[in-house]
This record gives structure tokens, sequence and C-alpha cells, in this order.
């Protein structure tokens, strides 16, 4: 007999959630290249992310409050949203972050003061959403398939009412910014000279 898998990194930080959305792409390397691609690919190498996180913060600067805006040279799964916690890794295979907040705000996140993993997992005080991304690596067709996850769940019935109507009103949009982010980890990991797949995979 076999052992069984054990749980995914998201499994084992959010099982039961609101809302998913998953997104996926092809990369011609090595699961180490573009294991480290993914961990690496900064906020300027995501193309869409810094307009439309420009407009979502039009609100805030209505509100003369200072929108969430990373620094362009940080890698982007640290830095998705404010108060983001590391989830843990699995080398060169899975990797995942998280953040709670009140995302659907209208003058912006409101985080909670989050700052270990022990502490999101544990977190259960009403009125906030816990969110997280991960990320996939599998080997295919002589390359790797890059999976992302994201999930979300309200704290509280008023908190997964008032996330749920954030998240389809700003799911297109995140969809844009996932997309975008996957074709960043693919330029990064093919262009990094160690992909260590010939270029006819890629045809």
């Amino acid at each position: 007999m076999t052992d069984s898998l054990p749980p995914s990194l998201l499994d084992q930080a959010l099982q039961r959630f609101d809302a998913t959305e998953v997104h996926d792409v092809w990369v011609p390397a090595r699961p180490d290249v573009v294991f480290a691609a993914v961990k690496q690919v900064t906020v300027r190498e995501v193309r869409l992310l810094l307009p439309l996180e420009a407009l979502r913060g039009l609100p805030s600067v209505l509100a003369r409050r200072r929108p969430f805006l990373p620094a362009a040279s940080t890698p982007l799964l640290g830095a998705f949203t404010s108060g983001v916690v590391a989830l843990g890794e699995r080398p060169d295979a899975e990797i995942a972050a998280g953040a709670v907040g009140r995302f659907w705000r209208f003058a912006g996140n409101q985080p909670a003061a989050v700052r270990t993993r022990e502490e999101f997992l544990s977190f259960a005080e009403p009125g906030y959403a816990r969110a997280v991304v991960g990320f996939f690596v599998r080997p295919e067709r002589g390359g790797c398939q890059v999976i992302t996850e994201t999930r979300v769940a309200g704290t509280s019935p008023d908190a997964t009412r008032a996330l749920l109507l954030y998240w389809y009103a700003i799911r297109l949009g995140s969809g844009m910014i996932r997309r975008s982010w996957l074709a960043a980890i693919r330029r990064r990991a093919c262009g990094s000279g160690m992909s260590g797949v010939r270029r006819e995979a890629d045809e």
C-alpha cells in the first residue's frame, strides 16, 4: 500500500473557502528554474499589476489616503497585498502565502495584525477575510505546468457577504493580473539561460 500524499499547503491554510480562482501556464524549463522564477518575479515584471492597482486605489486617493502600491522591485509573492505572511514551501513544487484583511473597504484594505503562519491559521476574529495564494510547479511535457490558485474566506457572515460582493466586482481584473503574473514567471524562467529545455519544446 502506498502512502497517501500530504495535503497541499493551500489545504493546510484554508481548506474551506467562499471563492476561488485558478489559472495555469506551461513553461519550457526545469522545475528548479521555474520555482525560482515563481519566488523571484517582481512587481514591475507583472505588466498589468501597477496600472490596475492604481485604478483600484482611486477611491483611497479621493478619500485622501495613500493607496497600497508595492515597490516595483519587490518580489510579488511577498507583496500582493498588505500584510502578507509566508505559509510555507515545498522546494521546486509548491509555495503559498496569505493575508488577513478587509479587502472590500472603499478606502483601501484594512489588514489584520497577523505576522506568522501560526497566527494566520488560528485567526478567527469576525469581520475579516482570509486570503491565500499558492503556486504549484508540476513537471509536464518536457517542461513544467505552473498553476496558481487563490482562495478567500470570510470569518463571519457579514464579512463573507462583503467579501463576495467585492470578489465578483474585481474578479475580471484579478484574473488579468494572475495571467500577467504567470506570463512574467514564464518570461523570467525562459530568459534565465538555465531552463535546460530545448527551444523546440515550446513549439
